[in-house]
Protein backbone atom coordinates (compact mmCIF):
# COMPACT_ATOMS: atom_id res chain seq x y z
CA UNK A 1 0.00 0.00 0.00
CA UNK A 2 2.86 2.32 0.84
CA UNK A 3 4.49 1.49 -2.49
CA UNK A 4 1.33 2.46 -4.38
CA UNK A 5 1.16 5.72 -2.46
CA UNK A 6 4.79 6.51 -3.24
CA UNK A 7 4.19 5.70 -6.91
CA UNK A 8 1.36 8.21 -7.21
CA UNK A 9 3.33 10.84 -5.30
CA UNK A 10 6.25 10.32 -7.67
CA UNK A 11 3.97 10.63 -10.69
CA UNK A 12 2.37 13.81 -9.36
CA UNK A 13 5.79 15.26 -8.66
CA UNK A 14 6.44 15.24 -12.40
CA UNK A 15 5.97 18.79 -13.72
CA UNK A 16 4.16 17.71 -16.88
CA UNK A 17 1.66 15.65 -14.89
CA UNK A 18 1.02 18.61 -12.59
CA UNK A 19 0.44 20.83 -15.61
CA UNK A 20 -2.00 18.29 -17.05
CA UNK A 21 -4.01 17.91 -13.85
CA UNK A 22 -4.05 21.68 -13.33
CA UNK A 23 -5.25 22.21 -16.91
CA UNK A 24 -8.08 19.69 -16.57
CA UNK A 25 -9.32 21.25 -13.31
CA UNK A 26 -9.20 24.80 -14.65
CA UNK A 27 -10.84 24.04 -18.00
CA UNK A 28 -13.57 22.01 -16.31
CA UNK A 29 -14.25 24.86 -13.88
CA UNK A 30 -14.36 27.31 -16.80
CA UNK A 31 -16.97 25.12 -18.51
CA UNK A 32 -19.14 24.88 -15.39
CA UNK A 33 -19.10 28.56 -14.42
CA UNK A 34 -19.49 29.95 -17.95
CA UNK A 35 -22.13 27.33 -18.78
CA UNK A 36 -24.13 28.54 -15.77
CA UNK A 37 -24.24 32.05 -17.24
CA UNK A 38 -24.61 30.84 -20.82
CA UNK A 39 -27.64 28.76 -19.89
CA UNK A 40 -29.40 31.88 -18.63
CA UNK A 41 -28.66 33.69 -21.91
CA UNK A 42 -29.82 30.65 -23.91
CA UNK A 43 -33.02 30.48 -21.87
CA UNK A 44 -33.62 34.18 -22.62
CA UNK A 45 -33.21 33.47 -26.36
CA UNK A 46 -30.18 35.73 -26.74
CA UNK A 47 -27.91 35.52 -29.83
CA UNK A 48 -24.94 34.31 -27.73
CA UNK A 49 -26.00 31.42 -25.54
CA UNK A 50 -24.74 28.32 -23.76
CA UNK A 51 -22.04 27.13 -26.19
CA UNK A 52 -20.75 30.62 -27.02
CA UNK A 53 -20.18 31.53 -23.37
CA UNK A 54 -18.40 28.23 -22.72
CA UNK A 55 -16.10 28.70 -25.71
CA UNK A 56 -15.22 32.24 -24.62
CA UNK A 57 -14.41 31.19 -21.04
CA UNK A 58 -12.44 28.10 -22.04
CA UNK A 59 -10.45 30.09 -24.60
CA UNK A 60 -9.72 32.84 -22.08
CA UNK A 61 -8.65 30.34 -19.43
CA UNK A 62 -6.38 28.59 -21.92
CA UNK A 63 -4.76 31.89 -22.92
CA UNK A 64 -4.00 32.72 -19.29
CA UNK A 65 -2.73 29.21 -18.59
CA UNK A 66 -0.49 29.37 -21.65
CA UNK A 67 0.82 32.76 -20.57
CA UNK A 68 1.61 31.41 -17.10
CA UNK A 69 3.21 28.28 -18.56
CA UNK A 70 5.48 30.22 -20.90
CA UNK A 71 6.48 32.60 -18.11
CA UNK A 72 7.53 29.71 -15.82
CA UNK A 73 9.21 27.70 -18.57
CA UNK A 74 11.35 30.54 -19.88
CA UNK A 75 11.87 32.43 -16.65
CA UNK A 76 15.35 33.94 -16.55
CA UNK A 77 15.89 33.64 -20.31
CA UNK A 78 14.38 37.00 -21.10
CA UNK A 79 11.78 39.54 -20.11
CA UNK A 80 8.22 38.34 -20.38
CA UNK A 81 5.00 39.86 -19.01
CA UNK A 82 2.57 37.06 -18.03
CA UNK A 83 -0.40 39.45 -18.19
CA UNK A 84 0.14 40.54 -21.78
CA UNK A 85 -1.81 37.72 -23.45
CA UNK A 86 -4.69 38.14 -20.99
CA UNK A 87 -4.89 41.84 -21.78
CA UNK A 88 -5.34 40.97 -25.46
CA UNK A 89 -8.32 38.79 -24.58
CA UNK A 90 -10.04 41.61 -22.71
CA UNK A 91 -9.67 44.01 -25.63
CA UNK A 92 -10.26 41.40 -28.35
CA UNK A 93 -13.55 40.12 -26.92
CA UNK A 94 -15.10 43.43 -27.96
CA UNK A 95 -15.21 42.25 -31.58
CA UNK A 96 -17.27 39.22 -30.60
CA UNK A 97 -19.53 41.26 -28.34
CA UNK A 98 -20.17 43.77 -31.10
CA UNK A 99 -21.69 41.00 -33.18
CA UNK A 100 -24.47 40.52 -30.62
CA UNK A 101 -25.50 44.20 -30.59
CA UNK A 102 -28.35 45.13 -32.92
CA UNK A 103 -30.04 48.46 -33.47
CA UNK A 104 -33.73 48.42 -34.26
CA UNK A 105 -35.19 51.89 -34.74
CA UNK A 106 -34.54 53.86 -31.58
CA UNK A 107 -33.77 50.80 -29.44
CA UNK A 108 -30.49 48.92 -29.08
CA UNK A 109 -30.53 45.19 -28.30
CA UNK A 110 -27.76 42.85 -27.27
CA UNK A 111 -25.76 45.13 -24.98
CA UNK A 112 -26.37 42.91 -21.95
CA UNK A 113 -25.29 39.78 -23.86
CA UNK A 114 -22.16 41.57 -25.10
CA UNK A 115 -21.38 42.55 -21.51
CA UNK A 116 -21.93 38.97 -20.31
CA UNK A 117 -19.48 37.68 -22.94
CA UNK A 118 -16.88 40.17 -21.76
CA UNK A 119 -17.52 39.23 -18.12
CA UNK A 120 -17.26 35.51 -18.93
CA UNK A 121 -13.90 36.10 -20.62
CA UNK A 122 -12.72 37.77 -17.39
CA UNK A 123 -13.93 34.74 -15.42
CA UNK A 124 -11.91 32.52 -17.75
CA UNK A 125 -8.81 34.64 -17.19
CA UNK A 126 -9.29 34.47 -13.42
CA UNK A 127 -9.59 30.68 -13.55
CA UNK A 128 -6.53 30.41 -15.78
CA UNK A 129 -4.56 32.49 -13.29
CA UNK A 130 -5.75 30.31 -10.40
CA UNK A 131 -7.96 32.96 -8.79
CA UNK A 132 -10.87 30.60 -8.15
CA UNK A 133 -12.57 32.63 -5.42
CA UNK A 134 -12.86 35.70 -7.63
CA UNK A 135 -14.16 33.61 -10.55
CA UNK A 136 -16.82 31.91 -8.39
CA UNK A 137 -18.03 35.12 -6.72
CA UNK A 138 -18.13 36.92 -10.08
CA UNK A 139 -20.20 34.10 -11.61
CA UNK A 140 -22.78 34.36 -8.82
CA UNK A 141 -22.96 38.15 -9.13
CA UNK A 142 -23.29 38.01 -12.93
CA UNK A 143 -26.03 35.38 -12.77
CA UNK A 144 -27.99 37.36 -10.18
CA UNK A 145 -27.64 40.48 -12.33
CA UNK A 146 -28.89 38.71 -15.45
CA UNK A 147 -31.66 36.69 -13.86
CA UNK A 148 -32.88 37.86 -10.45
CA UNK A 149 -32.40 41.59 -11.03
CA UNK A 150 -34.13 41.29 -14.40
CA UNK A 151 -37.19 39.83 -12.69
CA UNK A 152 -37.21 42.58 -10.07
CA UNK A 153 -37.07 45.27 -12.75
CA UNK A 154 -39.77 43.56 -14.80
CA UNK A 155 -42.01 43.36 -11.73
CA UNK A 156 -41.99 47.14 -11.40
CA UNK A 157 -42.33 47.71 -15.13
CA UNK A 158 -45.65 48.53 -16.78
CA UNK A 159 -44.59 47.01 -20.08
CA UNK A 160 -46.32 43.92 -21.46
CA UNK A 161 -44.89 41.47 -23.99
CA UNK A 162 -47.32 40.29 -26.65
CA UNK A 163 -46.32 37.30 -28.79
CA UNK A 164 -48.44 37.45 -31.92
CA UNK A 165 -48.60 34.79 -34.61
CA UNK A 166 -49.47 36.49 -37.87
CA UNK A 167 -49.64 35.68 -41.57
CA UNK A 168 -48.15 38.90 -42.97
CA UNK A 169 -45.52 40.95 -41.16
CA UNK A 170 -45.77 44.28 -42.99
CA UNK A 171 -49.57 44.56 -42.91
CA UNK A 172 -50.16 43.27 -39.38
CA UNK A 173 -47.26 45.26 -37.87
CA UNK A 174 -48.83 48.53 -38.99
CA UNK A 175 -52.26 47.47 -37.72
CA UNK A 176 -50.88 46.45 -34.33
CA UNK A 177 -49.18 49.82 -33.85
CA UNK A 178 -52.39 51.66 -34.74
CA UNK A 179 -54.47 49.58 -32.32
CA UNK A 180 -52.09 50.13 -29.39
CA UNK A 181 -52.19 53.89 -30.01
CA UNK A 182 -55.97 53.92 -30.44
CA UNK A 183 -56.53 52.53 -26.93
CA UNK A 184 -54.19 54.95 -25.20
CA UNK A 185 -51.05 52.81 -25.06
CA UNK A 186 -47.62 53.15 -26.65
CA UNK A 187 -45.65 50.64 -28.69
CA UNK A 188 -42.06 50.38 -27.43
CA UNK A 189 -40.72 47.83 -29.92
CA UNK A 190 -41.84 45.24 -32.45
CA UNK A 191 -39.55 42.42 -33.56
CA UNK A 192 -39.76 39.16 -35.47
CA UNK A 193 -38.94 36.01 -33.51
CA UNK A 194 -38.01 32.53 -34.64
CA UNK A 195 -40.49 29.74 -34.13
CA UNK A 196 -38.65 28.25 -31.16
CA UNK A 197 -38.34 31.66 -29.46
CA UNK A 198 -42.05 32.06 -28.86
CA UNK A 199 -44.58 30.37 -26.59
CA UNK A 200 -47.12 30.25 -29.45
CA UNK A 201 -47.74 27.17 -31.57
CA UNK A 202 -46.35 28.56 -34.81
CA UNK A 203 -47.45 27.19 -38.18
CA UNK A 204 -45.02 26.85 -41.05
CA UNK A 205 -46.59 29.62 -43.15
CA UNK A 206 -46.77 32.29 -40.43
CA UNK A 207 -44.40 34.54 -38.49
CA UNK A 208 -44.22 35.43 -34.79
CA UNK A 209 -44.04 39.06 -33.69
CA UNK A 210 -43.03 40.21 -30.23
CA UNK A 211 -44.64 43.55 -29.36
CA UNK A 212 -43.54 45.36 -26.20
CA UNK A 213 -46.30 47.79 -25.26
CA UNK A 214 -47.05 50.21 -22.41
CA UNK A 215 -50.83 50.20 -21.83
CA UNK A 216 -52.37 53.10 -19.96
CA UNK A 217 -54.30 50.74 -17.66
CA UNK A 218 -55.69 47.21 -17.41
CA UNK A 219 -58.81 48.05 -19.40
CA UNK A 220 -56.69 49.54 -22.17
CA UNK A 221 -54.60 46.34 -22.27
CA UNK A 222 -57.66 44.08 -22.52
CA UNK A 223 -59.20 46.17 -25.29
CA UNK A 224 -55.90 46.22 -27.18
CA UNK A 225 -55.56 42.43 -26.98
CA UNK A 226 -59.15 41.89 -28.10
CA UNK A 227 -58.71 44.23 -31.08
CA UNK A 228 -55.47 42.55 -32.15
CA UNK A 229 -57.05 39.10 -31.89
CA UNK A 230 -59.87 40.31 -34.14
CA UNK A 231 -57.51 41.37 -36.94
CA UNK A 232 -57.50 39.36 -40.15
CA UNK A 233 -54.47 37.12 -40.35
CA UNK A 234 -53.84 36.89 -36.59
CA UNK A 235 -53.71 33.23 -35.62
CA UNK A 236 -52.65 33.32 -32.00
CA UNK A 237 -51.68 35.75 -29.25
CA UNK A 238 -49.89 35.12 -25.98
CA UNK A 239 -49.22 37.74 -23.31
CA UNK A 240 -46.22 37.60 -20.98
Amino acid sequence: MEAVKNFFLAVYANDQVQYAIDAVIKLFLAIVLSGFIGFEREHSHRPAGFRTHILVAVGSALVMMTSKYVFLEYQGLGTFDPTRLGAQVISGIGFLGAGTILREGFSVKGLTTAASLWAVSCIGLAIGAGYYTGALVATIVIYLTLNTFKKLIAKNNRSKNLYIEAENMSKQAADIGAIVKRYGGSLHSLEVLYADSSPTKRKSDSIVLKAVIFPSDEESLNMTISAIRALDGIRDLYID
